[in-house]
């Protein structure tokens, strides 16, 4: 089959640039760090999806949808109308407003649809979008596949004499952003809590981005879909709360990170008429509705959620995950990025060292030093991470190369005994 789509070595019908441009045809991260490629007993802290199921009183409202006709039948186009419902009335007090199920809300096959939705909708061939880096891999192919050119603006890391670093000390340089900022800017994305660092942006530092997208007339996409998700004592600022955003910005949400449930590509957007229809127009067209059951599953969720105090619960469990892991660095006396919110752990792999003759795989040839370092993890200590500088720019690559992506979402069985295996660096660590 190969063979008769290429001759000589080339597509005898050629791809569009957009392909390229998107790293879209490179070997991703995922398929490197990809369980085939590891050993078989590798424990999988790398991909940010959970190994426990959703709540039973989720799954047993997706058995029931099941069983009716209506369910297992298209949607309309805006989402079921039970889950609409859901969303305002468990939203509508977050954003002080009763949110309108006909013009507010959009139901999206995933939170990343939707935001591919937006990128349809809003932008036109070479429309600038600014990224902050590290940045979620999937906004790149999403901005460019529809005519964006994305620009880079890195999170600054913390020194390395910070050995108590938090999430908080990944900072923006604000004159930066400013100077990234060009005529043909058309969008910002912000990332709260963020993947793969863990920052919840604070108040302060989403004014400051919010003055700069009044001033240059900019579109906001809030990707909030880790609020749950949120740590010691921080609290979780929706962008489109802020003085004037509203019309300015949509709000992208996930069934999947609220309820376990990442396989079941339930998302939602929120925000003003103005946005949500035309995203609306583009999202019809791409995958028309989303998954109908689900969608009656994700209204269940919502509809129960306070009275089960579920999000409350839930992230007191994640935080106890998240400690277990933490524990573990710490008895290896390295250092890492305090994650406050989302479910992610950056760990600094600087001091990792391996013999000069150890064989990696082709795939990871040009490719920064984590690259190794997350490989030697994975093959000689059988844990998987993800190396962060995949999340940026070749430009700015360097400024992941010292770090490894851990998740957390993981039972507690399976973070204490990756955590017992990680003790295995210790032989392999510089002082």
């Amino acid at each position: 089959m190969a063979a008769a789509a290429q001759a000589n070595g080339k597509y005898l019908i050629p791809f569009s640039s957009r392909l390229k441009e998107g790293r879209a045809l490179a070997q991703d991260v995922w398929s490197i760090y990809n369980a085939a490629n590891l050993p078989a007993d590798c424990i999988n802290l790398g991909q940010g999806y959970m190994n426990f199921a959703p709540p039973q009183w989720v799954k047993d409202a997706a058995e029931e949808a099941l069983q009716t006709v209506a369910a297992n039948h298209y949607s309309h186009p805006k989402g079921r109308l039970r889950l609409r419902e859901a969303i305002s009335n468990f939203y509508s007090p977050a954003f002080g407003k009763n949110l309108d199920v006909e013009s507010e809300i959009l139901v999206t096959s995933g939170a990343n649809e939707g935001q591919y939705s937006v990128f349809t909708a809003f932008l036109e061939h070479g429309d600038e979008v600014i990224m902050f880096e590290p940045f979620f891999d999937q906004y790149l192919p999403s901005v460019t596949f529809n005519g964006g050119k994305p620009v880079y603006v890195p999170l600054h890391p913390p020194s390395k004499a910070n050995l108590k670093a938090t999430s908080n000390d990944w900072t923006i340089d604000y004159d930066e952003l400013r100077r990234a900022i060009t005529p043909r800017t058309k969008m910002i994305i912000v990332n709260t809590p963020h993947n793969p660092v863990g920052k919840v942006f604070s108040r302060k530092e989403l004014e400051e981005i919010a003055a700069l997208a009044t001033e240059f007339n900019l579109l906001v996409m809030s990707d909030e879909v880790y609020d749950c998700l949120v740590f010691d004592g921080k609290e979780h600022i929706r962008f489109a709360n802020l003085p004037g955003m509203w019309d300015r910005t949509v709000s992208v949400y996930s069934a999947g990170k609220a309820f376990a449930a990442t396989g079941w590509r339930v998302g939602w957007l929120i925000g003003p008429p103005a946005i949500i229809q035309p995203t609306l127009a583009a999202s019809t067209r791409i995958v028309f509705c989303s998954n109908s059951p689900l969608q009656e599953a994700a209204a269940a969720g919502l509809e129960q959620a306070r009275d089960r105090n579920f999000f409350e619960t839930q992230a007191k469990e994640y935080e106890e995950r998240r400690n277990v892991l933490l524990n573990a660095f710490d008895k290896l006396g390295l250092t890492y990025t305090l994650p406050e919110g989302s479910y992610f752990v950056l760990l600094d792999i600087s001091r990792l060292t391996w013999p000069d003759n150890y064989h990696f795989p082709s795939s990871i040839d040009g490719r920064g030093r984590d690259f190794k370092a997350c490989w030697f993890i994975a093959t000689e200590i059988g844990v998987s991470s993800i190396p962060v500088s995949e999340f940026y720019c070749e430009e700015h690559c360097h400024l992941g190369e010292s770090f490894a992506r851990f998740a957390f979402c993981k039972d507690l069985d399976t973070l204490r005994n990756a955590g017992e295996r990680l003790q295995g660096l210790k032989k392999y660590l510089k002082e």
